[in-house]
């Protein structure tokens, strides 16, 4: 399905047009001044808050807002709150609780920090691959390959089904403007490579994030099938989306800005502060609420089910939060971003996250410690439309 180009931002957008997935920054700022809580009629009826105050008090507000759905699309929920099709991103109150804290142990500091020395064997293999090579695709060679492989181990999943992963992530977070019928086509590929993977670990029991998940219960009894498949398919899909997404933005940054680089390169202790600022300035994520009922919030006529875009990535950016907000300051120390989500469903998965993102980074800079864009065109590097935002191509040159 093909939506024709914005022409008005206030009344109008779309937050997959191509102008929007290559450079929304400007887009967000004039928003900001002019029409900070904008509207579309596209997707059935969106909102796009873009200010900081107004992204964390939706966020935050669950009882005017449900998490049934994070994706907007042209159809609704096809599952029931207040679990939904995904828990606990998709779960509301009170059943949401519950159900992230099961996955709290899995994505604990000592749980992640135990992934480390396997994240950072990859990182080098990778690079291995394009070693004396004069340009490279630090996206397609790198950063889309980390948290595939990352994920498949947490997950007990085949490395070798990577391809299958990209392809899941593109149909199901990326390829929102598909008709309805095409998207539950889609998912129902996932559903059937998920139900293999699952009866697959009931036969075969192992130490791994799947089987943890089928003997885990919730008020005594085991959790339904459903649940199961549903969260698994959140951490597959949203462990590698925004992560590679992270990591490609962060190696464009510094690409393109060699005095960051240099000093990053010389700097290791700066990497802990330079991880935050990167997430701050380039966060991949922009969540979505529906309207449950009809209501006014600051002055919009919110009507039921109508969606509410929640672009942390502006919210990052807002001046009147972060001072010198679209300035990346390496070093900055006072960074209560929301990169990572604000309210209830702030990011489970924040702690791996940002251990690929530092090893990543590591690993790169160790190996390449001099690298550019390889073109000056800005459009060599294409980014991704939809609600994760990164670089898909990313040509370099190195040494």
């Amino acid at each position: 399905m093909s939506h024709p180009p914005v022409t008005d931002w206030e009344t109008d957008f779309d937050h997959t047009d191509v102008a929007y997935a290559a450079d929304p920054f400007p887009i967000w700022d004039e928003l900001r001044a002019k029409c900070p809580i904008a509207h579309s009629d596209r997707y059935g009826g969106v909102w796009l808050p873009t200010t900081h105050e107004d992204v964390a008090a939706i966020a935050y507000d669950t009882d005017h807002f449900t998490s049934q759905s994070v994706i907007v699309t042209e159809g609704r929920p096809m599952a029931p709150a207040p679990i939904g099709i995904a828990p606990p991103i998709s779960s509301d109150p009170p059943f949401h609780h519950d159900a992230r804290r099961l996955l709290l142990p899995a994505f604990s500091p000592k749980a992640i920090a135990a992934l480390e020395p396997f994240t950072r064997a990859y990182c080098h293999e990778l690079l291995d691959a394009v070693e004396g090579q004069t340009e490279l695709d630090a996206a397609e060679d790198y950063a889309q390959h980390i948290p595939v492989r990352v994920i498949a181990k947490m997950l007990g999943f085949p490395a070798g089904d990577a391809d299958q992963f990209r392809e899941f992530v593109t149909n199901t977070i990326e390829s929102v403007d598909l008709p309805v019928e095409k998207r539950i086509e889609n998912f129902g590929r996932l559903e059937a490579y998920l139900r293999d993977q699952v009866e697959d670990h009931i036969a075969h029991p192992r130490d791994d994030l799947t089987s943890f998940l089928l003997d885990a219960r919730l008020d005594g009894a085991l959790l339904d099938e459903g649940h199961v498949g549903g969260t698994i398919a959140l951490l597959l899909l949203a462990g590698i989306d925004t992560t590679w997404s992270a990591i490609g933005a962060s190696i464009w940054h510094l690409a393109r800005t060699p005095t960051d680089r240099e000093r990053l390169a010389n700097e290791p202790e700066l990497m802990p502060f330079a991880i935050e600022e990167l997430l701050r300035a380039y966060a991949p994520v922009t969540m979505a609420r529906l309207v449950k009922d009809d209501f006014e919030f600051n002055g919009c006529p919110m009507k039921k089910d109508e969606w509410v875009l929640l672009p942390f990535p502006s919210a990052n950016r807002d001046p009147a939060f972060f001072a010198d907000a679209g300035r990346v300051e390496l070093d900055r120390t006072e960074n209560r971003h929301a990169a990572f989500g604000l309210g209830i469903h702030r990011c489970v998965g924040s702690n791996l996250a940002r251990m690929e993102l530092q090893v990543a980074l590591e690993v790169f800079l160790e190996r390449i410690p001099v690298f550019e864009l390889a073109s000056g065109d800005p459009a060599a590097v294409r980014w991704s439309g939809g609600q994760v935002r990164g670089p898909r191509t990313l040509p370099l040159r190195v040494g």
